[in-house]
C-alpha cells in the first residue's frame, strides 16, 4: 500500500526513534522526506534507551542526546523528545506509542522505520499491538528487497503499512564508529555540528 494522497482529518505525529551512535546524515534526509510526505504536524525523533536488540553497549544516553538535537534540531516540525532515554529498563516503542496516545488521544501516529528496522518489526516486543496504534511507513530504497513473502503478508494481516521512497545511501552508524576509530574524517557523513562533538568529546575511539 503506497501513500495517501489525501491526509486524514486531525494532527498527524510521526515517530522516528533509534539509537543515534551517531545520527548521520541519511536520518536527517529521512526525517525531512517524511515530514513533507507524510503532512505531518510533528516528527518526534526519539533515542532509545536500553535497547533490548542491541548487543554492544550504546554511547552514554547524554552524548546521543546531544548530538540527535544537534543532528535534527533546525528541521521544521521535529522535536526530539528524550522520554526513553530517561524510562528505567528495556526501551519498548510500544510504551512510547501508549504514551503518546494517551497525551494526543485524537493525534493519528506514523511510526517512521529504516529499512533495515522494517525487517526486524515482526520481532519487536509487541509488534501487533504497534500495528493497532500506528501507520508503519518503511523507508524504501529503489533497489529494495523489502517485498512481498512473509513480511507483508503479516502486515495485512494485522494493521496499516505504508512505504516511503528515500534516496539510497550505504550510510550506517556502524560505519561512522569505525572510521572514527580508525582516524578517518567523518564530516562528509554526519551533521557538521555532530562532527564536531564527536571530536571535542572524543567519541567512538575504541569502536
Amino acid at each position: 500500500m503506497g501513500l495517501s494522497s489525501a491526509a486524514p482529518a486531525g494532527r498527524r505525529t510521526g515517530v522516528f526513534g533509534g539509537a543515534f551512535d551517531p545520527p548521520h546524515n541519511a536520518h536527517v534526509a529521512l526525517a525531512r522526506v517524511a515530514v513533507d510526505a507524510l503532512a505531518l504536524d510533528e516528527l518526534r525523533v526519539v533515542p532509545t534507551g536500553a535497547a533490548w536488540h542491541k548487543t554492544r553497549s550504546l554511547s552514554p544516553a547524554e552524548d546521543r542526546l546531544a548530538m540527535t538535537r544537534l543532528a535534527f534540531g533546525e528541521l521544521p516540525r521535529t522535536e526530539v523528545d528524550p522520554r526513553e532515554l530517561r524510562r528505567s529498563g528495556p526501551s519498548y516503542t510500544l510504551d512510547t506509542l501508549h504514551e503518546l496516545q494517551a497525551e494526543q488521544p485524537d493525534t493519528l501516529l506514523w511510526l517512521v522505520l529504516g529499512e533495515d528496522q522494517g525487517r526486524q518489526l515482526t520481532n519487536w516486543h509487541g509488534w501487533r499491538q504497534i500495528l493497532g496504534i500506528a501507520t508503519i511507513v518503511i523507508a524504501e530504497r529503489p533497489d529494495s528487497t523489502l517485498t512481498g513473502g512473509t513480511f507483508d503478508a503479516e502486515i495485512a494481516a494485522g494493521g496499516r503499512f505504508s512505504r516511503l521512497p528515500v534516496a539510497p545511501t550505504a550510510l550506517s552508524a556502524t560505519d561512522i564508529r569505525r572510521r572514527v576509530a580508525a582516524g578517518q574524517p567523518v564530516d562528509a557523513l554526519v551533521p557538521p555540528a555532530v562532527a564536531r562533538y564527536i571530536d571535542q568529546h572524543h567519541l567512538y575511539l575504541n569502536a
